[in-house]
């Protein structure tokens, strides 16, 4: 890609679909840095990436000479969905195919997506969780014969969950512009550590942070923030990944992951990039659900600190934040800050932190004000809205007031091993 082909896709994905100039403002909240990457079409920190990769892919597709359509086929535990959908929805050459968890994401995050317009836009819930939707698209992508049926009905795939390295490299940058910023506003000097603390249940976000750390960006730890799915905290107190175990439904919906699919990537890098180790270690994972790694393996994990928040701790943070504050956070940033403050606790560490603020509080507006105070749960959903307006004096989102009265367009619901008919009868293939 040309710089000036870059130029394009940015300008055409960094413009008043936010509702801020500044994109991805970098907000000082007590002794932190909370970087809200929640002011884009979907209010969620997707939109970051997945308003550039339609232009990306377009571009690239071009350049290679691809004549097939682009079938977009994506899983999402809540944010990557509606995201994606509104980077591809009437993006000639493209279809989007969007699988979730029917009864695994907030009310605010479904309704986001079952009324999503465009022509080639497909929304479908599942009868099973996140890693049933995630397992069950890249069975889809390795299915050989399908593909060769697809190729002759002139449909190729791509996806714009984070299997897509399309969708990570664009996240590294704000990391990168974070850094820039509280240089700008002398908050730090050249050259000084940060700590970066990311909740995350599929690794992407935080491995993004990885790979601006290894470019050179000085950050001191990376804060690893899990939710009652420890999963990763486990991996990182442990040095063994175990997916055995029992799927927990929380207020932070994203995160409810047992398979992080990106953590595949990092163990890569700390096996010395060693493609047939690191295929072992994930059909270890496949057929047994855990794998461990070795000494020297977990020596190269020492930039990483992993911690996790309860329900209760998480709501208690909310409460707390609020309080001292004023300021107002989702769940999933909840987590994060959380786990912020055990970190603090742990190592006595008082460098300069940022986190990733990865959601508006007005996507999980009943689990944030049941967290302040109990009395909202007996409200409906856009009372809530309106009470969240009136408590934190932030906007309510276009993207909140567009599905108040918007009519549902998408009410397909199958079982897990009927994704790849629903993909056959979309595509009208056989």
């Amino acid at each position: 890609v040309t710089e000036e082909e870059l130029k394009h896709c940015i300008n055409s994905a960094y413009d008043s679909k936010f509702d801020t100039e500044v994109i991805a403002p970098l907000v000082k909240v007590g002794d932190t840095y909370h970087l809200e990457l929640f002011h884009g079409a979907t209010i969620a920190f997707k939109d970051m990436a997945l308003s550039i990769l339609p232009h990306l892919l377009i571009t690239s597709a071009r350049k290679n000479n691809v004549t097939n359509d682009i079938v977009i086929l994506t899983a999402t535990s809540g944010d990557t969905g509606k995201a994606a959908l509104a980077g591809f929805a009437d993006v000639k050459g493209t279809k989007i195919i969007v699988f979730y968890p029917k009864d695994g994401v907030s009310p605010v995050q479904e309704k986001q997506m079952v009324t999503q317009k465009g022509d080639n836009t497909y929304v479908i819930g599942i009868k099973g969780n996140f890693d049933d939707a995630q397992t069950g698209v890249k069975n889809i992508f390795g299915d050989k014969e399908l593909e060769k049926v697809m190729n002759a009905a002139g449909y190729q795939f791509s996806s714009a969950n984070s299997i897509n390295i399309g969708r990570l490299v664009p996240q590294i940058v704000y990391y990168v512009y974070a850094y820039t910023r509280l240089l700008a506003n002398d908050r730090i000097k050249d050259g000084e550590k940060i700590n970066v603390v990311v909740p995350t249940g599929n690794f992407g976000n935080i491995l993004a942070a990885f790979y601006a750390k290894n470019m050179g960006l000085p950050i001191n730890k990376l804060i690893c923030a899990s939710n009652d799915n420890k999963v990763l905290y486990d991996f990182f107190a442990t040095g063994e990944y175990d997916r055995n175990r029992d799927f927990i439904l929380t207020t932070s919906p994203s995160m409810d992951i047992l398979i992080s699919s990106n953590l595949e990537r990092l163990i890569y890098r700390i096996a010395g990039n060693d493609a047939a180790k690191n295929q072992e270690l994930m059909s270890e994972l496949k057929s047994q659900g855990r794998y461990g790694i070795t000494d020297e393996m977990k020596k190269q994990l020492a930039d990483f600190y992993g911690n996790y928040a309860t329900e209760e701790e998480n709501a208690a943070t909310i409460k707390k934040l609020y309080e001292d504050t004023g300021y107002i956070i989702d769940t999933h940033t909840g987590v994060a800050a959380t786990v912020y403050e055990k970190y603090k606790k742990d190592t006595g560490d008082t460098t300069k932190t940022v986190i990733a603020s990865t959601a508006s509080p007005y996507k999980f507006t009943r689990s944030v004000l049941t967290a302040i105070d109990p009395k909202y749960d007996s409200m409906g959903d856009f009372e809530l809205v309106d009470e969240l307006n009136r408590l934190s004096g932030v906007d309510i989102p276009k993207a909140i007031e567009d599905i108040r009265t918007a009519p549902v367009l998408h009410d397909t619901v199958c079982e897990v091993n009927e994704m790849c008919d629903n993909v056959k009868r979309i595509l009208g293939i056989n």
